[in-house]
């Protein structure tokens, strides 16, 4: 899979769950080439997502939920995920 058609998968995947203010999916990958974790072509992304969802939330809830969002691409396409994930008051 090609890193435009994984993250298309990852902004499906996001917008289903969470139907967020704002998302941007950033393709860290070309920074990691050659890091041994890397070597399986899995990608290395940055996910900015703002949504309604993770009001009240503290920051490991908050990733846990988009972790599980990201479940099975997480097993398949992506081998690194930086998350920033905030409450649309937290913009």
């Amino acid at each position: 899979m090609s890193n435009e058609t994984r993250i298309a998968a990852i902004r499906a995947a996001l917008d289903a769950v969470f139907r967020p203010d704002a998302l941007e999916i950033i393709d860290d990958s070309a920074r990691h080439a050659g890091h041994a974790g890397a070597r399986d072509g899995r990608g290395h992304f940055k996910v900015k997502i703002v949504a309604g969802a993770f009001a009240g939330q503290g920051l490991l809830a908050r990733h846990r939920a988009v972790y599980a969002a990201l479940d099975a691409l997480m097993q398949t396409d992506i081998h690194a995920l930086q998350i920033d994930a905030r409450a649309p008051t937290e913009q």
